[in-house]
């Protein structure tokens, strides 16, 4: 009598891929399961959001009242000390103009001038403070890993701000003034109104910091997915005619060197930025 074969079993010999369960096998599971592990912990604590507390729409919005009135108190305070000393910072400003006389045209103009300048000047001086109140109020609502964009991205913004009112000061503004001087010389004598001296320097320094800001703004991209570095730099053409439109729009002069040096620069910064973003590997 013939007893029939189990068909579970294995025969000897066959081609069977079955692996037996040994130690080295467990051993190498073991291994690759406590690798893993980690990642997505670690994953999952920086996606959480550490101070998560539910609000209203009412609480937020008292809270961002209350974020707006330090912040108008900070610049008001800002424009009361520059206003104190006005003198030395419309000196400093004059200096671009090279010796040139400046004319008070009207009763007073000098006193508004000198509001406008504080003004300027006191929201510049409160810009660390309000980009405090401004990082505050969006914190809670962030995640341990978008926390950790915060610092970089706020310093680079004010290093940029500040590297652009440097860069009109220093080559913008001489170089639009030397332009005036130059195409009148010999023919009008150099005797400039004082506020719209101090109305183009300003509008020139501020619009150029803003401008300087390009770079942040691609990098936030970036990081968010929204566009890569490929897709920037595919676009190089548009970017070239939109630098000589900002150059033009940016400069209240109408001198072909200011918008140059000013669009120039808006090339290098995108650029820049989108190199920014590659290292980042977006």
């Amino acid at each position: 009598m013939t007893l029939p074969s189990n068909p579970e079993t294995p025969e000897q010999g066959s081609d069977n891929n079955f692996s037996p369960a040994t130690p080295e096998n467990l051993s190498i599971a073991t291994t690759t399961d406590a690798a893993i592990a980690p990642r997505n912990l670690e994953g999952e604590y920086l996606d959480e959001l550490p101070d998560e507390v539910e609000m209203s729409l009412f609480d937020h919005l008292e809270e961002l009242r209350q974020r707006i009135f330090y912040s108008v108190l900070a610049v008001a305070g800002g424009m009361i000390g520059c206003f104190l000393t006005i003198k030395p910072i419309v000196q400093l400003l004059e200096i671009p103009a090279n010796g040139v006389k400046f004319l008070q045209l009207a009763p007073g103009e000098f006193f508004f001038v000198s509001l406008k300048v504080a003004g300027y000047s006191g929201l510049l001086l409160a810009s660390p403070f309000i980009l405090y109140q401004i990082a505050m109020f969006v914190l809670p609502g962030l995640t341990r890993r978008e926390r950790r964009l915060m610092g970089p991205v706020f310093l680079g913004s004010s290093v940029l701000f500040i590297g652009g009112l440097v860069f009109s000061y220093l080559l913008l503004i001489p170089a639009a003034l030397n332009f005036f001087v130059n195409y009148g010389e010999g023919v009008v004598e150099q005797l400039w109104s004082i506020d719209k001296y101090f109305e183009f320097v300003l509008l020139l320094m501020f619009s150029t910091g803003l401008a300087f800001e390009i770079p942040i703004v691609q990098v936030i991209l970036g990081i968010l997915g929204i566009v890569s570095s490929r897709q920037m730099l595919s676009g190089w053409r548009y970017v070239i005619l939109g630098a000589a439109v900002l150059g033009a729009v940016l400069t209240p002069s109408t001198d072909p060197l200011t918008q140059t040096l000013l669009g120039g620069a808006v090339l290098c910064l995108y650029f820049g930025g989108v190199g920014l973003v590659k290292l980042l590997g977006r």
